[in-house]
């Protein structure tokens, strides 16, 4: 394959022919107050573009009550596969357990903090022609505090510039996704840095990609895990060890190098 070709967005009536099958996942951490109106939103929302439908929500060991909620809602709705982590595993592990739960042609997901509406599936749907492998959103205006917004920008150009990425918005976690991606792109980290290693790899590996304006959101539950001084420290060593391994070394490239990598839990 070649180099990765962007599609413009066009609105088109989602797939009809055929409807593939859809995998929605949310990872959680310490979302109690919002997991459990998404899952039903995204339930809502996947029913009216396909039969064949699953929900999985990976709860990331949460000290809150957002497990026993999960399992609750379990027992009255079939459609929900809830998968635990005894202790958390960072963002990172919990979208390789998200991925590798995934059972159906197309994988979705979105973060369980409600800052992004399910509904809007159904525009990257629209943009998922034949002709398209993977389809990335974009914010269309960011709904952080002020000190979010800036690091958010500064962090977004960093890394689109040291990993030569074409993407109007590296960071926005609303993706639609084939399955067959993953046979070829192998994801390692933990952290947050997963979403550039996830991007990167399928760019480098000739994947085309549609990009979609969608909503950002207040949060109206709990706080951001990522803007503290620490994970901030370990997300600029974890990024710098990446940078090294993807954008000097190509690492990802060589053949045999993807499949030799070490297989952490949950990767796909």
């Amino acid at each position: 394959r070649g180099r990765a070709s962007f599609a413009r967005f066009r609105v088109r009536p989602p797939m009809s022919a055929e409807k593939p099958g859809l995998t929605i996942f949310f990872p959680a951490y310490n979302d109690a107050g919002t997991i459990a109106s998404l899952a039903l939103v995204a339930h809502m929302a996947a029913r009216e573009l396909t039969d064949d439908y699953e929900v999985v929500v990976i709860e990331d060991g949460s000290p809150d009550h957002t497990g026993a909620l999960l399992d609750e809602m379990a027992r009255h709705f079939p459609w929900l596969k809830v998968v635990h982590h005894e202790k958390n595993r960072g963002y990172g592990g919990a979208l390789r357990s998200g991925f590798a739960a995934a059972s159906k042609e197309l994988v979705f997901y979105t973060d369980g903090d409600a800052q992004y509406d399910p509904r809007e599936m159904a525009r990257l749907f629209a943009a998922l022609t034949p002709e398209v492998d993977f389809v990335n959103g974009y914010k269309i205006s960011r709904n952080d505090p002020l000190h979010g917004v800036v690091i958010g920008r500064v962090y977004h150009w960093f890394v689109k510039l040291a990993f030569g990425l074409r993407l109007r918005d590296v960071d926005c976690d609303f993706r639609l996704m084939r399955r067959k991606v993953f046979e070829r792109v192998r994801l390692t980290r933990s952290s947050g840095v997963i979403c550039v290693e996830l991007m990167k790899k399928v760019q480098d590996h000739g994947f085309r990609i549609a990009q979609v304006p969608v909503h950002h959101f207040h949060r109206s539950y709990g706080k951001s895990q990522f803007f503290n001084v620490p994970r901030v420290a370990r997300t600029l060593a974890d990024l710098a060890r990446l940078w090294w391994e993807l954008a000097f070394l190509r690492l990802h490239l060589k053949p045999g190098t993807e499949h030799s990598v070490p297989r952490g839990e949950g990767v796909p």
